[in-house]
């Protein structure tokens, strides 16, 4: 499978997310960090991209009408 990036800068973006994200959670990213608290981090930026995803798709809808 090939993952094509689309959009310039988004990267940059995810990769800003999951520091972002890793901070809160109080998690240091890393070789030391266990699989289940990077996986922490990921299960958060997904629920947090498709948030996003629906708020966007909401918003298309509502200035349709």
């Amino acid at each position: 499978m090939n993952n094509k990036l689309v959009v310039n800068g988004s990267k940059q973006a995810i990769e800003n997310l999951k520091y972002e994200i890793a901070n809160e959670l109080g998690i240091k990213l890393g070789a030391d960090t266990t699989s289940r608290l990077n996986g922490t981090v990921g299960g958060e930026m997904t629920k947090r991209l498709v948030n996003l995803g629906k708020q966007y798709y909401q918003n298309v809808e509502n200035n349709k009408r």
